[in-house]
């Protein structure tokens, strides 16, 4: 098994677990708290993601794409991490009355205090971990990761019951943090500076300033629908939006966020040895399309059962909204990682145009049908998602030339399996429909028939992932098998 392969493989444990823990603290919290609880912790959680993009200030990806790391660059990282991610938490406490002002909602300033306390731990352990992702050895952060799910996990749950309401996500969040730290420190390598230098601290800023705008950008363009959401429509429409939106961030933790992790090192890598990502590129857009359509639109055809599975009956007005946001994600997961691409490529100033250009079409798209409430907002989001398939593959063109006759023809099998996938649960749902009687056999039967028939397409169409899947399969078996 390649490095690349063990990367993805231990990255996908690590989303799988946390998958789990999130899913299962998600079908709790969401009997327990309110829609209204929830909404004032989803406004917050955007200030607060918003401001994690600027405390990060595109440091890992300096690191990561830096051709020449010395300990003397990693100490210069270090410095600006504190620096920034101090700052983002003497904002985040002094901010929250003003945002608890401007959405009416003195709660949300009390969870933004809480969220400034794990900025002010999260350089200890940041700059290690980036290292890691580097060098493609992911086990520490699975450890890490793990131990901190676990913590959120066992904390939201438990504080909720107590009845903390909000409160108990914000505080699950600072107990999350303050372990997968120090679970970074006791991982530390020997030869890792331990202390901050100034000297480098230049270069290191000339790139991350750009690094950083890409993904400050990119959380604005994500919180965007809950920011103004909230602002026209008030709290429940938040948590409606937010739980909507929860089927594709199910998604996210099963296949994206594996392949994010893994993808700028793998990018950087081909970059440096190679010389070229374009190809590195399309075999990625491959793979992941190959999941994550099939999956997408199968949760599509399904939303009311999820819905009502992982929420609950109090959630269905979440359900049309899902549906046109899986179909938003599955036109944006063609060019979900071009950023990664063209910062692997040290086009930072590049990355950081196309977020602002992709930005801009996710606002007007929704300040144009905001007024259809969040129905419309999801229109919305859909609608910038086509917009940023032109954007991105013009940048990318000028960037590693892609061309797009190429970049199509990397999505046509994924098209034919995702066709073929979702066949039986199509015909099934077309037949009887997905109602209040079925929609638990149909969540579960269908689940399976989806998958298997994802299977049996995939092995019909010859794809590549199949070999990928095999591989991994076998090296999962030799690993669990015991020793003789």
């Amino acid at each position: 098994m390649s490095t690349v392969q063990r990367s993805l493989w231990i990255s996908a444990v690590d989303s799988y677990s946390g998958l789990f823990l999130q899913l299962a603290g998600a079908v709790i919290i969401a009997r327990v708290l309110t829609p209204k609880e929830i909404g004032i912790f989803a406004v917050a959680a955007v200030f607060s993601g918003l401001a994690s993009m600027f405390r990060d200030f595109g440091i890992a990806e300096y690191m990561i794409q830096e051709k020449e790391l010395t300990s003397q660059k990693i100490a210069a990282a270090l410095t600006l991490n504190i620096i920034v991610s101090w700052a983002m938490a003497s904002a985040m406490f002094l901010g929250g009355p003003l945002a608890a002002a401007f959405y009416g909602n003195p709660g949300i300033a009390a969870v933004m205090r809480v969220q400034s306390m794990s900025f002010l731990l999260v350089p200890f352990g940041a700059v290690t971990m980036a290292y890691f992702r580097r060098e493609l050895d992911l086990r520490p952060l699975l450890i890490c990761n793990f131990a901190g799910n676990v913590t959120a996990f066992a904390v939201s749950v438990s504080l909720a019951l107590l009845g903390f309401g909000y409160m108990s996500l914000a505080w699950s969040g600072l107990a999350a943090i303050a372990v997968t730290v120090a679970g970074s420190v006791w991982f530390r390598p020997a030869t890792f500076p331990r202390w901050p230098s100034l000297l480098g601290l230049a270069e290191v800023f000339h790139f991350s300033k750009f690094a950083s705008s890409v993904y400050i950008v990119g959380q604005v363009g994500k919180g965007a629908p809950e920011m103004i959401i909230g602002r026209a429509q008030g709290m429940v429409a938040v948590a409606m939006f937010s739980r909507a939106n929860g089927l594709v961030e199910m998604f996210n933790r099963l296949a994206l966020r594996p392949v994010m992790l893994v993808c700028m090192p793998y990018f950087a890598k081909s970059d440096r040895e190679q010389g070229a990502i374009a190809e590195a590129y399309l075999k990625s857009v491959s793979y992941l399309t190959a999941v994550g359509w099939p999956f997408l639109a199968f949760m599509g055809i399904a939303a009311l059962s999820a819905i009502r599975i992982v929420y609950g009956p109090q959630w269905d007005a979440a359900v049309h909204p899902a549906q046109i946001l899986c179909a938003a994600f599955a036109l944006e997961l063609v060019h979900v990682m071009s950023r990664e691409a063209l910062l692997a490529r040290g086009e930072a100033r590049a990355a950081n145009s196309l977020q602002i250009g992709m930005l801009l079409f996710q606002i007007i798209g929704l300040l144009a049908a905001i007024p259809f409430g969040i129905i419309g907002a999801a229109w919305g989001v859909l609608a910038a998602s086509g917009c940023g398939i032109y954007l991105s593959q013009w940048y990318l063109a000028r960037g590693i030339g892609l061309r797009a006759s190429e970049l199509l023809r990397s999505c046509v099998p994924s098209l034919y399996l995702t066709i073929g996938a979702v066949a039986p649960a199509a015909a099934w749902a077309m037949v009887t429909g997905v109602t209040l009687d079925n929609y638990v056999s149909f969540g579960v039967i269908g689940g399976l028939m989806t998958a298997t028939s994802w299977l049996f397409t995939l092995h019909l169409l010859k794809h590549p992932l199949m070999k990928e899947i095999v591989e991994s399969t076998r090296h999962t078996i030799a690993v669990l098998r015991p020793k003789t």
